[in-house]
């Protein structure tokens, strides 16, 4: 490192200031550039209050007590001057001298700052996307309702507050959406018809947990926040006929995507090959699993939440037991478990928003996860029917050892850069392959009809990065997308069409899936490869889910050595793209 760059140990720091589980967490030291542990601090503290809220649970941030959003068109030009500031600070960073763990980091931070001009400026999610206001304020007010503790009065003041903030952030939309694309406004006024009946009933759902000094205030904000939600539809309809049908993004910005913010080394026509061919590969194990299974009956349905919700808990157990004696990872003592959970009253009107579960964060590591399910019926969607039948594919994927176990690891880590999520390639890359490598590992190998859920969720994720390309680069619509995936995989059409709509105005997530648990799977090879008798699955899981939010490439180039696909990643990057107009 050049003599200029001042070295300081973190770890006595984090100690003194982690929970238990991250003290418990740190076994090692690691060491940082203080102007760049410096940016990363002031970035990410600025992220918790900027960053958009989303339906999905990996990018999800804990807010400040008293924060609401803010999105008038005087907000976003300072979102847009504060991010050239942050880029152009790590651009400044002189790094090629660094150590390799250093470098990641850097390269790191850029990638999460560059999201920043994905969602501002090239998907322009402000401007041409009116769902995006929708999660900007029921959407805020969903990620508290989340929360599996019993709500108390800060908590309640927080709701209202992002209840009260509701008809000023859609008078600022109105302003906002000068580039407004149709397909997006038929969403948001199909999910807003009934709203002012979804929000009255969570209204009268808090009732008993609301003090007597909030109970006005709340009703309050509730018939107002109806009223501008009401208003917003019916402005949606008066402009439909004017938007513009068109919704994608071109192949120019989707590779700025790829190679900027999502780091992984691949053009969008090497991936939609991946894609084709892991499509292939999942009908065929699909077909000779259920040959396989002919005489096999169906799994039936559990018989009430009840045992499902205690099947689920018994089997989350089983599955950490099962990591440890086959020496697949370490399980830390730590951890807490990954529950189902009955829906709450007061979210089940709006869990249509979003992921519903509780991941718990980076300050409550002390708190279990919750996902939360209905009553098992045989018209269930495609995910809660699978678990209505077996919950291990969607606690593999969901809890132990997907997304709760990954994120609970890397929350705990004592490197704070790579506590932060900087995109779903490789959270969801994980939560796919654990779900492949438990089934190779023998979890399933007297659960025949399984086993055939796991190929069925392998066909989805590879028809995912077929949908999520030919929505962005133009060659479906919507509507063909939602088709598709409901003929193919094949899944309910409601489920479908969510997805497509989920896909269509958030290019790159679709594909994380697929594209992460192929890079893990050839990460792993070469592992192997590279350390002979020394490999350990073991030591290759545990650094694999302690940096689960460092991209797969950054990833080997620090365990392995191997800097072939960050050369490809500069190789294949350009300037900022923009949307074509």
């Amino acid at each position: 490192m050049k003599n200029s760059c001042t070295l300081y140990l973190l770890t006595l720091l984090v100690c003194l200031s982690a929970s238990p589980a991250q003290a418990q967490a740190t076994q090692h030291t690691f060491t940082t550039d203080t102007r760049l542990a410096t940016l990363s601090r002031s970035f990410f503290a600025w992220r918790r209050g900027q960053q958009p809220a989303a339906g999905d649970d990996i990018p999800r941030v804990e807010r400040p007590d008293g924060w609401a959003p803010d999105w008038s068109p005087e907000a976003l030009e300072t979102y847009r001057a504060d991010y050239q500031k942050f880029i152009q600070s790590v651009d400044a960073l002189r790094v090629e001298d660094w150590p390799v763990g250093q470098q990641v980091d850097a390269r790191l931070l850029r990638a999460a700052i560059q999201r920043v001009h994905w969602e501002l400026d090239i998907l322009r999610s402000p401007h041409r996307n009116p769902l995006f206001y929708v999660q900007q304020t029921l959407g805020s007010v969903f990620e508290l309702l989340l929360i599996a503790s019993p709500v108390d009065e800060a908590r309640l003041e927080n709701i209202i507050l992002r209840l009260e903030r509701i008809p000023q952030t859609l008078s600022h939309a109105r302003k906002n959406l000068d580039e407004a694309v149709g397909p997006f406004a038929d969403a948001t006024i199909s999910v807003l018809t009934d709203i002012d009946e979804r929000l009255d009933a969570v209204e009268r759902a808090l009732e008993a947990q609301v003090p007597p000094n909030l109970e006005r205030r709340l009703h309050r904000s509730v018939s107002k926040a109806n009223k501008a939600l009401e208003r917003y539809r019916r402005w949606l309809q008066s402009e439909r006929e004017g938007m513009r049908e068109s919704f994608a993004i071109g192949p120019e910005a989707y590779t700025w995507f790829l190679t900027q913010v999502a780091l992984v080394p691949h053009t969008p026509a090497e991936l939609l090959a991946q894609g084709r061919q892991e499509w292939s590969r999942a009908v065929a194990w699909d077909v000779l699993e259920q040959n396989r299974n002919r005489d096999v009956g169906k799994l039936p349905l559990f018989e009430s939440i009840e045992k499902q919700v205690a099947a689920a808990d018994m089997h989350e157990k089983s599955i950490r037991a099962f990591l440890e004696s086959r020496d697949l990872m370490t399980v830390p003592d730590w951890l807490r478990h990954y529950r189902s959970c009955p829906m709450p009253a007061h979210l089940a009107p709006i869990s249509f928003l979003g992921v519903a579960d509780d991941l718990t964060s980076e300050t409550r590591l002390d708190e279990d996860a919750c996902r939360y399910i209905v009553e098992p019926d045989p018209g269930l969607s495609y995910f809660q029917l699978s678990a209505a039948k077996d919950p291990r594919p969607l606690i593999l994927h969901e809890g132990v050892p997907g997304h709760y176990y990954q994120m609970a690891l890397s929350w705990a880590q004592p490197n704070p850069i790579r506590r932060r999520y900087i995109d779903s390639s490789v959270n969801e890359g994980i939560a796919y392959y654990v779900e492949e490598m438990l089934l190779q590992a023998g979890l399933f190998d007297f659960s025949p009809k399984t086993r055939e859920i796991i190929y069925s969720y392998a066909r989805l994720r590879a028809l995912r990065v077929e949908v999520d390309i030919q929505l962005a680069v133009g060659d479906f619509s919507i509507a063909e997308a939602a088709e598709y995936l409901a003929r193919t995989v094949p899944m309910d059409s409601e489920t479908a069409l969510e997805e497509a709509v989920f896909f269509a105005f958030n290019p790159g997530q679709a594909i994380t899936y697929q594209v992460g648990k192929l890079q893990i799977i050839r990460f792993l090879a070469d592992a192997r490869l590279d350390q002979g008798g020394d490999f350990s699955l073991r030591a290759f899981h545990d650094y694999l889910m302690e940096n689960g939010n460092v991209p797969i490439a950054l990833q080997r180039w620090e365990y392995l050595d191997r800097k072939d696909d960050v050369h490809r990643l500069d190789a294949l990057g350009g300037a900022a793209a923009t949307v074509p107009q």
